[in-house]
């Protein structure tokens, strides 16, 4: 097992340093291959720059960008150098792009020439794509780079959330945390991999599985950012072996029936889900799809990282919608409100890759119980077997007629129908109950129930009270930066919905 100390380095130089790392399919002239020592130098070459710039240790450098390869030595770079990493969600609008900047207090932003004119004008940056002054390839000062030697808990970078319920907030995650993710994943035989990656760089999935890939000296096949058919096209054209991604990218690639259908997806030996639940539809359309590949329904979060859950101990199989069973290097408990532990709760954990705390936000309680371990929020439900279900977010759960909803499990319901595709369920305000469901669903091609439908096959496979008493059906379902699904969308869109039939 390698030992690495910076979270920017870990380019494995004993290895053949002329394999290729990346295949870029961004940047302005895809494909583009960068070999091990080709990133290995950019990313030095990021470090001996910011350095001559004079930044005090642990300033913040943010990154603006879509995927592409320059990101990635940025990233390192930045890290190399005893700096701070912030990647920032360019889905974001501007105003929060502005919020996370200043809140950061960022020194410099690398970014690509889509997004450089939503950095603020007192913000110096560092453009990818361009040439001349002010270009990344004009800021590189190439050459041999030492990196710094992180102190404990040092940050090396920080995630910031969605801000769907208010301001993002700013993780703070040290080169520790992240260097164990790293060498708990690390497993022989990874370097023969193509991992897919089309999840933004800037989310947790993306970057955790780029830093494993770099790890194990494998090769990134990188999209600058998701659509089902640049995916599906990748998969087959450069013969990829692990996919990740989360479930509504899954969902939007298997509708693409005649793309999958003329692709020889046969190259692909894992995937892993994460982020987002997965539904028992989805996850059987996936097996038929791909019948060779291993489907893995993982779990993990910002604050603590991907390493949560594995394989059972004595080799039980893991149940198509379990998350598995606790890492062993990781502490887990279910807490529900009348007792310290429970079958059913929400999740509290403890493991090295805990975050340090939320930057700025000293008027926020941490996070922490007493004795150390993350609240998380979201409630499972553990087997007789130790296996755990990820049941929804504590604060998506809503109250309707003094019955408590979760919206994925009344979510998993409706996917059981054979006419839908995708669906997704949020409260809206009623009278007599407090809350009521209401549903969005994607119809599968070719198929077309009626609202009244989705109601009577609700009401004979779930208790009344989380039927959705309205259905309406969308194209598609709308996705959150993270590609997760957007809630808080959905929740105004449905009042919009309703005043348009009161208006009638």
């Amino acid at each position: 097992m390698p030992s690495f100390t910076n979270l920017g380095d870990l380019i494995r130089r004993d290895r053949n340093l002329e394999k290729v790392a990346v295949i870029d399919l961004g940047g302005e002239q895809a494909p583009r291959e960068f070999t091990y020592a080709h990133l290995d130098a950019m990313a030095n070459a990021v470090a001996r720059a910011l350095a001559r710039r004079g930044f005090a240790r642990g300033e913040r450098i943010a990154i603006l960008s879509g995927n592409r390869a320059e990101f990635l030595a940025a990233y390192f770079g930045i890290m190399r150098a005893g700096f701070v990493a912030v990647p920032v969600s360019f889905k974001f609008p501007r105003r929060e792009i502005h919020f996370i900047l200043q809140d950061a207090g960022a020194k410099l932003v690398f970014c690509d020439q889509e997004r450089c004119t939503d950095v603020p004008d007192n913000v110096a940056s560092v453009q990818f794509g361009r040439d001349g002054k002010g270009s990344f390839d004009d800021f590189l000062d190439v050459g041999s780079f030492d990196s710094v030697m992180p102190q404990a808990r040092e940050p090396a970078m920080f995630l910031y959330t969605s801000g769907s319920t208010g301001q993002p907030k700013g993780v703070v995650l040290s080169h520790q945390s992240h260097i164990w993710v790293v060498g708990t994943r690390l497993a022989p035989d990874l370097d023969r991999h193509r991992y897919l990656i089309a999840a933004p760089l800037y989310h947790m999935n993306a970057l955790a599985l780029s830093k494993l890939a770099c790890a194990a000296h494998a090769t990134i096949v990188l999209l600058p950012q998701f659509s089902a058919w640049a995916y599906i096209d990748a998969i087959g054209r450069y013969r990829c072996t692990w996919l990740t991604a989360v479930p509504p990218m899954m969902a939007m690639m298997l509708r693409e029936k005649e793309l999958l259908a003329a692709t020889d997806l046969s190259s692909v030996e894992a995937i892993r889900m994460g982020s987002a639940p997965v539904s028992p539809t989805l996850m059987q359309a996936i097996r038929a799809a791909l019948p060779w590949a291993s489907v893995t329904n993982a779990y993990g979060t910002t604050e603590v990282g991907p390493v949560v859950f594995g394989p059972h101990p004595k080799g039980l199989p893991q149940p198509e919608m379990s998350v598995g069973y606790p890492h062993p290097q990781v502490e887990l408990r279910l807490v529900a409100p009348d007792t310290t532990k429970a079958e059913q709760g929400v999740l509290e954990m403890r493991c090295p890759a805990l975050m340090n705390g939320y930057h700025n936000r000293p008027q926020l309680a941490p996070p922490f119980t007493a004795d150390g371990f993350y609240v998380t929020g979201d409630v499972f439900r553990r087997d007789d077997q130790g296996f755990h279900y990820f049941i929804g977010r504590a604060d998506d759960m809503f109250v309707s007629g003094g019955e408590n909803i979760y919206p994925t499990d009344v979510e998993r319901m409706l996917e059981c129908h054979p006419g839908v595709a995708q669906a997704a369920v949020v409260p809206f305000d009623d009278n007599i109950k407090g809350q009521k469901p209401v549903a969005f669903v994607v119809r599968k091609l070719g198929a077309a129930p009626s609202a009244e439908d989705i109601k009577r096959f609700a009401l004979a496979n779930a208790p009344a009270y989380a039927h959705p008493r309205f259905v309406w059906f969308v194209d598609e379902l709308p996705l959150a930066a993270t590609n997760k699904l957007d809630r808080s969308a959905l929740r105004r869109l449905a009042q919009e919905r309703a005043a348009e039939r009161e208006s009638l």
